[in-house]
């Protein structure tokens, strides 16, 4: 059984750090700034032989109005109430203070199990803390290290004797228990049980989808609308989102992972270290989806910024569709369609036939589009085309147009076959196959994507030289 643990706190206590301490890899960004942390993050991690869910939360302001922090504290709150147990961490330097105080009172009416940790008790320096930290009334306080790593024995045997896993053991079983099947449908002597039928098929992989853009083209307001459900803060500020966040969904019997990223801005106006995180976040999230969804505002897409993210996604060899979001400003839909679509093959020649779908995160339109379109590219870019089909192929598109010859000498294509799927990738041999000009492999991939129906897709040609039999024979 998983336990589900949420890291809770005040900003700048060393939450991000013991998530990625306890996850075993860095996922969430750190930083010495107050306040790095916005939306929730979820990742499995391990302490000690127990397997966790760990929540990654922001830290907690005591405000209750429109503003982005009341947003983040609404966040935590449905953090805490999901979750099978809280370690609230303080910062042990700085021993208690009001806001801790404050959030002692919300974990103690949530009626959540909770663990009390002192982080940055390195050396002598957080004893004062530790002693402090009696008077939240918690319980005995942890003293550890996020960042080295000290005390997490201690902070297993509190999590252990703190009762979550027995209460989070008797919630699954008694799930289990309304889930079982009241027809005997499942059992042996039921009419209908065959015990030599084939078993179920598995369940594919979890379709990876990375939404990606500039700051406040509406890749949050997009993700919320298809998850039914405020998953991620939004507001009209640019730049809220920083990390990269997965959110796992299901969608017509089909599982997805939903990753929402921070916006990427021109590469000479990132200035900030925290911004270049969260940029090497975005670009690591496009470089292991399968297919990545660029977002654009309506009233600016297409600049030459969403262009650039486009390359990086084909260069990657990810699948490509793009999203226009905010549709529900246009006034007269058919000419703006009709003119980003021809915004669409100006700037993207090399992509033809990439699926525009034009949405509106906040009155839920076309998403059922969006969807079936990401499906679509995923299956085309894992297309495998069969090797005589390819030949002839080759052959019409050859008599079609020629390729050229330099030198007086022509280039003559001679067999094809496709090396590898995700993205289709396609071998060439051809005589004097290394002097074939980049334009003519331009047109043989436009000509394929055509033929075998795979837009929105990156298509890698490999072009290779036959061995000529006579050049060693005098």
């Amino acid at each position: 059984m998983v336990l589900t643990i949420a890291i809770i706190g005040r900003p700048n206590v060393g939450k991000s750090t013991l998530f990625n301490r306890l996850a075993g890899r860095k996922i969430a960004i750190v930083d010495d700034r107050p306040g790095v942390t916005r939306d929730r993050k979820e990742t499995p991690g391990r302490l000690g032989d127990l397997d966790i869910m760990l929540v990654d939360t922001a830290g907690f302001e005591d405000v209750d109005d429109g503003s982005l922090e009341a947003r983040m504290r609404r966040q935590t709150e449905f953090a805490i109430a999901q979750s099978d147990l809280c370690i609230f961490l303080i910062d042990a330097r700085e021993g208690v203070t009001p806001l801790d105080k404050r959030f002692a009172q919300l974990v103690r009416r949530s009626g959540k199990p909770v663990v009390l940790a002192c982080n940055k008790c390195e050396g002598r320096q957080g004893e004062f803390g530790v002693a402090d930290a009696w008077s939240l009334g918690l319980g005995e306080p942890i003293p550890l290290s996020a960042e080295q790593g000290d005390g997490l024995s201690d902070l297993y045997a509190a999590i252990v004797a703190s009762g979550a896993i027995r209460e989070a053991e008797g919630a699954a079983e008694a799930l289990r228990m309304t889930d079982d099947d009241p027809e005997g449908e499942g059992d042996p002597g039921a009419p209908g049980f065959d015990p030599d039928a084939d078993p179920p098929p598995e369940p594919d992989r979890p379709l990876r989808l990375a939404f990606v853009g500039r700051p406040n083209a509406g890749k949050s307001t997009l993700i919320n609308a298809l998850l039914g459900d405020d998953r991620f803060i939004t507001g009209p500020e640019a730049g809220i989102t920083r990390d990269s966040v997965t959110a796992a969904w299901r969608w017509k019997d089909r599982d997805f992972r939903l990753v929402d990223t921070a916006g990427l801005r021109r590469r000479a106006r990132v200035q900030e270290k925290l911004e270049r995180m969260s940029t090497s976040e975005t670009i690591h999230s496009i470089r292991f989806a399968q297919v990545v969804v660029l977002v654009m505002d309506v009233r600016e897409a297409f600049e030459k910024q969403d262009m650039q993210i486009a390359n990086l996604a084909l260069r990657e060899g990810r699948g490509l569709v793009l999203a226009v979001t905010k549709w529900d400003l246009v006034e007269d839909p058919s000419a703006m369609r009709r003119e980003l679509e021809a915004r669409a093959a100006i700037e993207l020649p090399y992509a033809a036939g990439t699926p525009l779908i034009t949405v509106s995160g906040l009155e839920n339109r076309h998403l059922d589009r969006l969807m079936d379109a990401c499906i679509k590219v995923h299956r085309d870019w894992s297309a495998r085309v069969k090797t005589r089909d390819l030949n002839d192929w080759l052959q019409y598109v050859v008599q079609k147009h020629p390729p050229p010859a330099p030198d007086g000498k022509r280039i003559k294509p001679r067999y094809m076959a496709q090396m590898k799927t995700r993205p289709p990738t396609f071998v060439l041999m051809a005589s004097r196959g290394d002097s074939m000009p980049e334009t003519y492999k331009r047109y043989l991939i436009n000509e394929l994507r055509s033929a075998f129906d795979l837009p929105g897709v990156p298509i890698r040609l490999v072009v290779k030289q036959g061995k000529n039999p006579f050049a060693d024979k005098t």
